[in-house]
């Protein structure tokens, strides 16, 4: 599996990916990430991404230019190419349980700044757009991130504990039940005695009964 992630802080992401279960995968070769910086398919002295929006108004739009140029390069037959915006699909667990199971997968994910991308972007070069809430960031490498994260803990291999993927959190429409560990007292806060109880019908039946429903 082959994530392209295009940017203009590559720092933010390569901080990340080299860190915890993504550089885990990393390293056994279960996933290929490589970071690039947009501005190296721009062909001016500034390396200019974005420029003021036709029509007049605030901000700046980023160029399809250097972005055109950089699909170009990267894409092959069975690539995705990805976008972050607001505007996008809401991702969920089970479009990044589908993406987990295409073993071939090559995903090139553009991560926008400023105003957006030229809609010429979006019309034209673009598969997949996704947004990860209906909220503002800063820019598209959060989301990106969320996106690469999510998909490459589900591949297998990568969490030490594959049964810790079958009781997590949306798999079944609900969030994971509460859990504890030592102390069994800690301040006046005691842990439900069920969980002390070692009766492993009781303690399904309890967990069953906290998971909270989405």
């Amino acid at each position: 599996m082959k994530f392209d992630i295009i940017t203009i802080f590559p720092n933010i992401v390569e901080e990340y990916i080299n860190t915890g279960i993504v550089s885990k995968a990393l390293k056994k070769g279960i996933v290929e990430i490589n970071v690039h910086d947009l501005r190296k398919w721009t062909s001016d002295n500034h390396k200019t991404v974005d420029d003021t929006p036709y029509g007049g108004g605030p901000g700046m739009i980023m160029k399809i230019e250097p972005i055109f140029k950089a699909i170009q390069e990267l894409k092959k037959e069975n690539t995705i190419v990805a976008i972050t915006t607001p505007k996008g699909e809401k991702l969920v667990q089970s479009k990044l349980k589908d993406f987990s199971l295409n073993q071939d997968l090559h995903m090139i994910i553009l991560c926008g700044r400023y105003e957006g991308f030229d809609q010429r972007i979006h019309d034209n070069l673009v598969d997949y757009e996704f947004s990860i809430g209906d909220y503002v960031l800063s820019g598209g490498e959060l989301p990106a991130l969320v996106l690469v994260d999510g998909i490459t803990r589900l591949l297998p291999g990568v969490l030490g504990n594959e049964d810790s993927l079958k009781d997590e959190s949306f798999n079944d429409d609900s969030l994971e039940y509460p859990q504890y560990t030592k102390p069994e007292e800690f301040n006046g806060w005691k842990v439900p005695k069920v969980l002390l109880s070692g009766n492993h019908k009781e303690i399904f039946e309890y967990r069953q009964k906290n998971k909270k429903i989405v």
